[in-house]
């Protein structure tokens, strides 16, 4: 099994090369929007119930994911690089991963914030997260990331699973993955 945490800032297109990859390999995308989509419905994004939720069902879908038959999972991630505490978490997402024996990838997007800016807009991008379909929210929430938080490596990370880098300002979706399936050796169906 494989396990694929794709992450980068807002926009990168994490959701786009997650589908690409699942179209060669047959792995599933859980993107981080199947679980924050619902719960905002009824709590707020970052309230103390939102956070046990969305928490809570992730974990039960990695969980089951990880003993399954599955041929691995894709899951996507907006990590801030300098909150010790966004390591801690994706430290033990992947711990279940590695329980279960699975080989483990994290795999950086970074493209350069013009190309974020229009990929923020992307009819792909609103019709799965409604959330996002306030642009301009969507735009101030960006820029904010972009301002106060460390959203690409230097090219080391504070965990220890293979890392690699692909640059997407101007790749398209399918593009980039083939060339993470291809750097990684992963099956195609």
């Amino acid at each position: 099994m494989h396990f694929i945490v794709l992450f980068g800032p807002p926009a990168v297109g994490k959701m786009s090369v997650g589908d690409e990859i699942t179209n060669l390999t047959g792995m599933p995308l859980f993107h981080n929007h199947l679980s924050i989509e619902p719960v905002l419905r009824f709590f707020p994004f970052g309230s103390a119930p939102f956070a046990k939720i969305v928490g809570e069902f992730r974990r039960l879908i990695l969980e089951e994911a990880s003993r399954s038959e599955l041929p691995g999972l894709i899951f996507t991630y907006v990590w801030a690089l300098d909150l010790a505490s966004d390591a801690t978490y994706l430290q033990n997402i992947c711990r279940i991963f590695e329980d279960a024996g699975a080989d483990i990838s994290l795999v950086e997007l970074k493209a350069d914030l013009t190309q974020r800016l229009a990929r923020n807009k992307q009819s792909s991008r609103l019709a799965a997260k409604p959330s996002k379909r306030d642009t301009a929210a969507s735009e101030q929430r960006l820029l904010e990331h972009e301002r106060v938080y460390q959203m690409n490596s230097t090219g080391t990370l504070p965990l220890p699973y293979r890392h690699i880098v692909v640059d997407n300002t101007s790749l398209p979706a399918a593009a980039a993955a083939r060339q993470i399936v291809t750097t990684l050796a992963l099956p195609i169906q």
